[in-house]
């Protein structure tokens, strides 16, 4: 008797989640035809896991607390070629990656980012901004990649993402990845994306506390010294 593989889905989002019931169902919604949805439960108290299951998704859980810890548990989880992360709050929405996937699919860009534009006053803290344009100034130092934002809604090949090796568990996670492709001569683009009223509050830019302690972790990946990777060439192959 044969045995039936599953074919691996068209794209895989990544989903970190903590506590997110309450946004699950818009966000799941949204996700496109075709695509799956991997939402990492990072240890929900509020049946997070147990309503993304019910809603479709592929849940993954992972204890170790830390955005870059479920990032990397759900980059584990991942069977597509092409990658997606997303917030799991309803800030963004996930149908804006359909022409980030068609970017990195016909092979105009390694990775790509989407710049948080405001959707409404007030939805992104004078702090947040703050720590986000501090970040970003930085990065452009040290990368050279004219970015304006580290925002979280991106998109890549699976197989580039493992290639990086990346490590940071926390709030860092996100500025490694753009770090680390720079340094392997990914060509990076960012595109404008409505940024949303959240649903609950931010673990991470909620609070000045929590603002600080994302720049320092940040701080830390910057501080890394650059690590010899594949270098991508124009056209697109590594060496």
């Amino acid at each position: 008797m044969t045995a039936v593989t599953t074919p691996p889905p068209q794209v895989d989002v990544i989903l970190p989640c903590l506590d997110e019931a309450e946004a699950l169902p818009w966000v799941l919604e949204r996700i496109p035809p075709g695509w799956r949805a991997i939402v990492v439960d990072n240890g929900s108290t509020d049946g997070s896991a147990g309503l993304a299951r019910a809603l479709g998704a592929h849940v993954v859980h992972e204890p170790r607390r830390g955005f870059g810890s479920a990032c990397r548990a759900g980059l584990a989880a991942a069977r597509a070629d092409i990658v997606c992360f997303c917030d799991c709050d309803a800030s963004l929405d996930p149908r804006r990656l359909l022409p980030f996937v068609d970017e990195v699919r016909a092979g105009a860009s390694d990775l790509v980012l989407g710049r948080r534009r405001p959707a409404t006053r007030g939805v992104w803290p004078a702090h947040a901004r703050l720590g986000n344009l501090v970040l970003s100034r930085m990065v452009r130092r040290r990368t050279g990649v004219p970015l304006r934002d580290l925002g979280p809604l991106r998109a890549a090949r699976r197989e580039a993402l493992l290639a990086l090796d990346l490590t940071d568990p926390r709030s860092g996670f996100p500025l490694q990845m753009v770090v680390r492709a720079a340094d392997a001569g990914w060509r990076i683009a960012e595109h404008d994306v409505p940024y949303l009223p959240r649903s609950g509050a931010s673990k991470v830019t909620g609070t000045w506390r929590g603002t600080w302690h994302a720049v320092r972790d940040m701080r830390r990946v910057l501080a890394e010294p650059p690590v010899d990777r594949p270098v991508r060439t124009p056209e697109g192959h590594a060496q």
